[in-house]
C-alpha cells in the first residue's frame, strides 16, 4: 500500500489544534497520540462520568471517539484552505471498552477532492494488553473555506 502524501506539511498542527478546539472533544477529554500523514491516534482517558453502572465507556462516547479519530486521519490529507465534516458513520461494537485510556486509530481509506472514506479501530488498553472494542467506518465531506 502506498503511503499517502499530505498536500500541506502543518496537517500535524492544523488537525490536532481544530479537533482539540472543538467544544465536544474539550468535553470529552482527548489527547492525541500518533499523527501521520492518513492516520491518526486518539487517546480517551478513563473518566468515570463518561462510563456506564458498570464502568464500561458509554457507547456514544466509543462512537464519538471512533468518528474523531477517522476524521482526523482523514483531515491530514487536506489542502491547505479545506476543512472536513461527518455526513455519515457506522460504527460495530465488539467487546465492552474498559481501562485506563481507549485508543482509537483512524486511517484514510480512499481520499478524495468532495468525499473521504476513513474508518477507526477502537481498543480498550489497560496495562499491556489490548482488546478491539470497535471498528467504524466513516465517510467526510471535504470543504474548501471561503
Amino acid at each position: 500500500m502506498t503511503t499517502p502524501q499530505a498536500p500541506n506539511p502543518d496537517f500535524a498542527q492544523i488537525v490536532t489544534a481544530a479537533v482539540l478546539s472543538m467544544p465536544a472533544a474539550q468535553h470529552l477529554g482527548f489527547e492525541f497520540g500518533r499523527i501521520e500523514a492518513g492516520t491518526v491516534e486518539i487517546i480517551q482517558p478513563y473518566r468515570a462520568e463518561l462510563t456506564q453502572h458498570n464502568g464500561y465507556l458509554q457507547g456514544g462516547v466509543l462512537g464519538s471517539l471512533a468518528d474523531f479519530a477517522a476524521g482526523s486521519a482523514a483531515g491530514t490529507l487536506l489542502a491547505p484552505g479545506w476543512v472536513n465534516m461527518t455526513i455519515d458513520y457506522t460504527v460495530k461494537i465488539l467487546a465492552p471498552a474498559k481501562g485506563k485510556r481507549i485508543v482509537a486509530r483512524g486511517r484514510v481509506l480512499k481520499p478524495g477532492t468532495l468525499i473521504t472514506t476513513a474508518a477507526a479501530d477502537v481498543y480498550s488498553i489497560e496495562d499491556e494488553d489490548e482488546i478491539h472494542c470497535a471498528t467504524a467506518l466513516v465517510t467526510m465531506r471535504n470543504v474548501k473555506l471561503a
